[in-house]
């Protein structure tokens, strides 16, 4: 069964039908016009549909949506203005995330999930020690060490930088010393900045932002990113590799009536900023084939024209509010949006859209064969849960409330490299005491025979159990 479900009305229903949601969208325009509030009601409209929904809430307005709204004069007037006769408060069901674990359930992936080209742009590196991060993620690879922290990574670099010239005279080639020690201060920084809890176990069951209700609702996943935007790039690779790990995981399905999952994506821009063309490429071919997968994804942003052309051509449903022509900047953006619409002859849109009223957008929806519909100027519906913020008290009943609580609350730190390469340090400064002590004639090839053994026996543990390349995995070259 098609949902045919009503986002916005001007002289038209603007009917946003389910079964054209996984084809991607759009919500844009200037502060204060309304953005939120439009990716509240379709969020909620997912939801009763039996859609699960994952949205970042950059400034804790989101929470609300756990809470039946109530009438005030403005949303009365607009519940008469739309004709919205059987509207009706209600919560929609919620779960609360949070990479720091404060305002939400705690949020993790390890740093091998991540994988090296997405760390390397959280850590702004260049080309060159892009080269050797990915060197010492095959080292590890190789060697059968598990790469789950980021204890773990930084033991690695330090293995790796002490035995630079043993690796230059292998298969691996030049380590250089200068690369080793940048990447070692992008991680100092990023410790600083507290994006160290966001590596660890255990780490996100992609099947938690799947659910649904005893009714049959979906669960609106809201990850609390306020804290989190105050780092913008571990922000934008979180969301990139979490869309990455979605396209992974989930199997085909090809166009169902209605997605499985809708992805929200605010703040869009930072995605793209200082992205490098390759992983432009591969975001967009991400977008291409995941609506197959069940997915939606929809860009929130100010401007449309801060969003890469082949992107932006792939977002069918459309949510346009107010812009201001205050800077020539400003005034091509309108002129490159106006036509990016179908063009509806009832509409001067390059003038239009700078005279949006708060709430009020052009919108335009793929219609039931996918075409792209007339723009249409119209009224956002209002949302049947509460504007703005819930408490601090009704925050944690809800993460308290949880099936699973307690699952990701407690931190796991299991054998990996760190352990591994610790217990090979204390090997051999007891295998240099025990030469230390031995008489003269003793053969020392022994001794450091068996201590290789015993290292090797260590590494036999983890062999086999090969790094999950994440962080857009294989189609970035790396290997599931």
């Amino acid at each position: 069964m098609v949902f045919p479900l009503l986002v916005a009305k001007g002289e038209q229903e603007c009917l946003l039908f389910s079964k054209l949601a996984n084809r991607h969208g759009l919500i844009a325009g200037a502060a204060g016009t309304g953005k939120t509030i439009s990716m509240q009601v379709l969020a909620e409209k997912f939801s009763r549909i039996g859609v699960s929904v994952f949205m970042s809430d950059l400034k804790g307005d989101f929470s609300g949506i756990s809470q039946p709204g109530s009438v005030n004069p403005k949303i009365q007037e607009r519940i008469e203005q739309l004709g919205l006769e059987d509207f009706e408060f209600t919560a929609s069901p919620v779960t609360f995330w949070d990479v720091f674990g404060v305002q939400g359930r705690p949020l993790r992936a390890t740093v091998s999930d991540i994988g090296p080209m997405l760390l390397s742009r959280l850590l702004n590196l260049n080309d060159t020690q892009t080269g050797v991060l990915g060197l010492v993620f095959k080292i590890a690879d190789d060697n059968g060490l598990l790469l789950l922290d980021l204890k773990d990574l930084c033991s690695m670099l330090h293995y790796v930088g002490d035995n630079a010239q043993e690796f230059q005279n292998s298969e691996y080639g030049s380590v250089s010393a200068a690369s080793i020690g940048a990447i070692q201060r992008g991680l100092l920084v990023l410790k600083e900045q507290g994006g160290d809890q966001f590596f660890g176990e255990p780490a996100l069951n992609l099947d938690e932002l799947l659910q649904t209700d005893s009714q049959g609702r979906g669960v609106i996943n809201v990850l609390a990113a306020d804290q989190l935007m105050r780092t913008p790039q571990l922000y934008s690779t979180f969301l990139l590799w979490l869309l990455a790990e979605l396209f992974e995981q989930l199997p085909e399905v090809g166009d169902l009536e209605k997605p499985k999952l809708v992805f929200f994506m605010d703040e869009a821009h930072l995605l793209f900023k200082k992205a490098p063309k390759a992983l432009q490429d591969k975001i967009e071919q991400v977008l291409r084939l995941i609506r197959s997968k069940g997915v939606g994804v929809y860009f929130i942003c100010q401007n449309s024209t801060d969003i890469p052309n082949k992107v932006l051509g792939q977002l069918g449903n459309r949510i346009q509010h107010a812009l201001r022509g205050f800077t020539p900047r400003d005034q091509k953006a309108i002129k490159a949006l106006a036509q990016n619409f179908r063009s509806n002859p009832k509409l001067e849109v390059e003038t239009i859209i700078t005279e949006l009223e708060v709430g009020e957008a052009l919108v335009s929806f793929l219609d039931e064969r996918g075409v792209p519909g007339v723009v249409e100027r119209a009224f956002i519906c209002p949302p049947q849960g509460k504007i703005g913020a819930i408490t601090p008290e009704q925050r944690q009943q809800i993460i308290q409330q949880s099936v699973v609580y307690g699952h990701y609350e407690k931190e796991i730190d299991r054998e990996s490299a760190y352990e591994i390469m610790k217990a090979r340090g204390e090997q051999t400064a007891q295998a240099s005491a025990v030469l230390q002590k031995q008489p003269k004639g003793c053969q020392a090839d022994d001794i450091w025979a068996s201590m290789a053994k015993c290292a090797v026996r260590a590494a036999d543990k983890q062999r086999g159990r090969q790094i999950i390349r994440g962080g857009l995995g294989s189609i970035l070259g790396g290997r599931r």
